[in-house]
């Protein structure tokens, strides 16, 4: 191990003495799902605020000395400093489990952790799912640790040429504005460690992030230590090149597990989430072979009944693979380490439909784990299909479970929603989150509060859309037909659907667009007009992705649309908060079954915006027939689904939204958006999740482990 001098180890400016647990605040993400911490910088300087994008340390950076100083004296400032302090500091000291008993410590890897919009080091839904996952470990008081990587240049910046073609550019994390810390070593330095088994050596720095009580370590390569090759191993998230990318994932899956052993980090349960860090699970074997004296087959065996697998994948093709010629140029020395064979080694890691393919990651991860699900019921039945004679395997153990993937409430409700809740159901309602009776009060939220607070969310959406086109305009002097394309045109009181993720072939991004004559004639009706927000990035290696997106870019620049149709550049965490909350549908047509969860659509529904959606991912498990409505049938047609959802907005949508009282509310409407809070809220929650977890796979886990280590060391001996 060597060290980095950590100078200007995180840019908090020198506060106040009477402002020093500000730099705590700040440098915890706690603030981001807690309304009350978000409102204290807020009431610090608003304009500031705005400006860093809620980003508390950059506003800190920016803020005169002098203004610190004087809100020292503000009293109504220092009475709301005081008492958030004291919340956040009671919140890390609790500690509590929401189980009969509490389980053994989890080692959470996963390849991005979607937290927050100052640290892009996440590219979509895996990425929300981690960060919500760490989250809520840390209010249930789950004894968590993440590890990830830094990506020091994030994932593709989005950017829309007039001709709407994709254009990517590096979104470089800015370490200075960063809620990041070094992580030292015994010497006070930044602790740098090599990764064993690629040669030239490669070494990474630890960084940290503070998720409420979770610590997330995150692997840094571009470092002086490392060759320039070798500092690009972490630049980029998803790297198209495949030996880069097989580097890469050497380095989080060996690599981090390393990281937890220098850090002396015990944890009995390991989870990975994709195949991205499987890797780790053959550390894992080493581990349990060189410190606790297992012969190969006793450490295999260990490592299957103590380790978690979370595929999200519902095609064989969409994982990946590496040649064994690439294999056996990492790895011919670790599998000698550990007393295996080449074949032995390989056989891990080769999938029986193509057995000549390669080393498959996925595969690796469903033979090393008993326990294994997918992320909702009907992918979990998907997955086994593809897998089942992998799952048919000898030696194989375990079938494929699902747990359904939940959303992290705190974080996805809007504030003031959040604010009405705490009024309806009453105070500690998130403690009892998950309980679906609760959210039978939530009839008594009233029409005209629920809509004007929907309301509010969608004027905030579209000044944002259009601020952004302003801002774009003032910079950079834009076409009028881009400046139209991109938003600036919206109306907050018309009906608007909104389309939010990746942009692939297989969601049909633009499936809405399939007649356009016929939804010229839906989205300019003079009396009920429609209006669709895009957004989404394409892979940068995913060029029928990016004519995917053209196509949409390009139909929103037509003229005979007036507007009504719009593409929102550079999707992330903080535009999906505006959408999800501001637009009036939320649709979702993918492919069936390729959609493993989708949940953007959970995020929409809990803040009333309802779900408009194929029968896939969690939707079969959400839709009640009162939530939202359904495109197509259990199979999937383009043309046919198409005229679908065509039918439905002409039918159904439209009419109810239109459809207003003496008040100009419209009623029917809002019974809908009640009931979409009431049935989706408890039972798709990351709280719900993470109980399913503990039940299907933690508690037992840590059953096993502790009647292991009573075995091996009966009370009363060392």
């Amino acid at each position: 191990m060597i060290s980095q001098d950590p100078s200007a180890n995180i840019a908090i400016p020198e506060l106040p003495e009477e402002l020093s647990g500000l730099a705590d605040l700040a440098l915890n993400l706690w603030w981001t799902w807690n309304p009350k911490g978000k409102n204290l910088f807020r009431l610090l300087n608003s304009y500031l605020w705005k400006e860093s994008g809620h980003n508390p340390i950059e506003m800190l950076k920016k803020m005169p000395k002098e203004e610190l100083e004087r809100a020292c004296k503000n009293e109504h400032f220092m009475r709301e400093f005081h008492y958030v302090l004291a919340l956040f500091q009671t919140y890390m000291k609790d500690k509590t489990v929401y189980s009969e008993e509490e389980p053994l410590p989890i080692a959470y890897f996963c390849a991005e952790f979607g937290l927050h919009h100052s640290v892009p080091i996440y590219s979509g839904g895996l990425g929300f799912l981690a960060g919500d996952i760490l989250k809520e470990s840390s209010d249930l008081g789950l004894p968590m640790v993440g590890v990830g990587f830094m990506y020091p240049q994030g994932y593709v910046r989005q950017i829309i040429g007039s001709d709407g073609w994709q254009n990517g550019s590096n979104e470089t994390i800015d370490k200075d504005v960063a809620p990041i810390e070094r992580v030292l070593d015994g010497d006070g330095k930044q602790m740098i460690l090599q990764v064993p088994f690629i040669d030239p050596p490669v070494y990474v720095a630890v960084w940290k992030i503070n998720v409420g009580r979770v610590t997330l370590y995150l692997l840094d390569t571009d470092i002086e230590q490392n060759d320039p090759w070798d500092r690009q191993i972490s630049s980029h998230l998803y790297t198209p090149d495949m030996n880069q990318r097989l580097r890469q994932q050497i380095v989080l899956g060996i690599g981090g597990y390393r990281v937890l052993e220098a850090l002396g980090v015990e944890y009995s349960i390991l989870h990975l989430n994709e195949g991205h860090p499987a890797f780790a699970l053959f550390e894992r074997v080493r581990y349990f072979m060189e410190k606790e004296g297992l012969s190969l087959e006793e450490a295999v065996a260990g490592v299957r009944k103590t380790s978690v697998f979370t595929t999200h994948t519902p095609l064989q093709a969409a994982t990946d693979v590496y040649g064994f010629d690439m294999m056996s140029n990492y790895f011919s020395d670790y599998w000698q380490r550990l007393g295996m064979t080449k074949e032995q080694f390989m056989e891990f890691g080769i999938n029986p439909d193509v057995s000549d393919a390669g080393f498959n990651m996925t595969v690796l991860g469903l033979k090393m784990c008993i326990h294994k699900n997918g992320v909702s019921q009907k992918h979990g039945e998907v997955t086994r299909e593809i897998w089942k004679n992998i799952l048919h395997d000898e030696g194989v153990q375990g079938t494929i479970e699902a747990v359904t993937n939940g959303v992290h409430l705190p974080t996805w409700l809007g504030d003031e929603l959040f604010e009405a809740l705490d009024q309806t159901l009453g105070e500690g309602w998130l403690q009892v989150q998950d309980v679906p009776q609760l959210w039978e009060r939530v009839a008594e939220l009233d029409d005209k509060t629920l809509w004007n607070l929907h309301y509010t969310y969608k004027v905030r959406m579209v000044n944002f859309i259009r601020e952004r086109v302003r801002r774009k305009w003032s910079d950079e002097g834009i076409d009028p037909l881009v400046a139209m394309a991109e938003g600036v045109m919206l109306d907050p009181d018309v009906l608007t659907i909104g389309f939010a993720r990746r942009m692939t072939s297989y969601k049909r991004p633009d499936l809405i667009l399939h007649d356009l004559d016929r939804l010229e004639k839906i989205i300019n009706n003079f009396a009920q007009p429609v209006q669709i927000i895009f957004a989404g990035k394409a892979h940068p290696a995913d060029n029928p992705g990016k004519k995917i997106l053209q196509h949409i870019f390009k139909t929103a620049q037509d003229p005979r649309f007036r507007g009504r149709i719009a593409f929102v550049e550079d999707y992330g965490e903080g535009v999906a908060k505006y959408l999800v909350r501001g637009v009036d549908v939320w649709l979702n047509n993918p492919k069936i079954p390729m959609e493993a969860c989708g949940t953007s659509g959970m995020k929409a529904a809990i803040n009333g915006t309802l779900h408009f959606s194929a029968l896939d991912g969690w939707w079969p498990e959400g839709y009640n027939g009162k939530n939202g409505w359904v495109i197509g049938g259990e199979s999937s047609d383009d043309a046919a689904d198409a005229a679908s959802i065509y039918d439905t907005l002409e039918q159904k949508i439209v009419p109810l939204y239109y459809n207003v009282t003496e008040e100009g509310i419209p009623a029917e409407w809002i019974a809908m958006m009640r009931e979409s809070i009431r049935s989706i809220a408890p039972h798709f929650s990351a709280r719900r999740m993470m109980k399913e977890y503990l039940q299907k796979f933690y508690l037992p886990i840590s059953h096993t482990v502790t009647a292991y280590r009573n075995k091996v060391h009966p009370e009363g001996t060392s």
